[in-house]
């Protein structure tokens, strides 16, 4: 597998904190983010399916914005609590590591907006977020946050994700701040399982943690 090593620029527009819909953030991110596919589909013979993921992303000096948008054949959104394993269901994935330091944090959302987030060196050891950090992360989506079994058909759905800056210890300071990550989209207990990445992984199987093969993250 050819690996390579992404990266992407994420604007500062502080106007995007002072917007009350989320409507008008994601037309402010699809106007001036960053958009990017995530398409990397590291363990094709095992897992083929490939359902169209974008992501669109920008900063706004206190926070960083994720606007994921999926099309998809199927939707499962069966977890509701928060660190529950929404990575069974119809999720997307954002893992972060500032630069500083060795550490690096993994959100984890389903497609209604639950979360399963940590931060770690190590993926054995984990520092589970407490809810109280969890409800400081923003999330809008357009299924809705009621938890549903699979169904099949044609979806589209979006989700939109506010994650403060200081949430994983670190501050912007009107310069370019250079962070590592990735981007995922997976569905482990669907019927049709994926694990794709926006940075490749190459590894024998699934394994989303491994900040040797993150890209790139740099705020403007």
């Amino acid at each position: 597998m050819n690996t390579c090593h992404k990266q992407i620029l994420l604007p500062n527009l502080p106007q995007l904190d002072c917007l009350e819909s989320p409507d008008a953030v994601i037309n402010l991110l699809d106007e001036k983010g960053t958009r990017r596919t995530i398409e990397s589909v590291n363990w094709r013979e095992q897992y083929p399916y490939q359902p169209l993921t974008v992501f669109t992303a920008a900063h706004s000096g206190k926070n960083i914005y994720v606007d994921f948008f999926v099309r998809c054949n199927f939707l499962r959104a069966e977890n509701f609590t928060n660190q529950s394993p929404v990575s069974e269901d119809c999720c997307v994935e954002f893992f972060v590591q500032p630069e500083e330091g060795a550490e690096y944090w993994n959100f984890e959302f389903n497609c209604i907006g639950t979360v399963n987030a940590s931060h770690r060196i190590r993926r054995p050891e984990p520092t589970r977020l407490s809810d109280d950090e969890i409800d400081r992360i923003r999330r809008y989506g357009s299924c809705g946050t009621r938890p549903f079994r699979e169904l099949e058909g044609i979806f589209t759905w979006n989700l939109l994700t506010v994650i403060p800056l200081d949430l994983i210890g670190t501050e912007y300071k009107g310069e370019p701040l250079k962070m590592k990550g990735n981007f995922y989209k997976c569905a482990s207990a669907a019927s049709q399982p994926h694990y794709m990445s926006w940075n490749p992984i190459d590894t024998p199987k699934p394994d989303f943690h491994r900040p040797e093969f993150f890209g790139d993250i740099i705020l403007l």
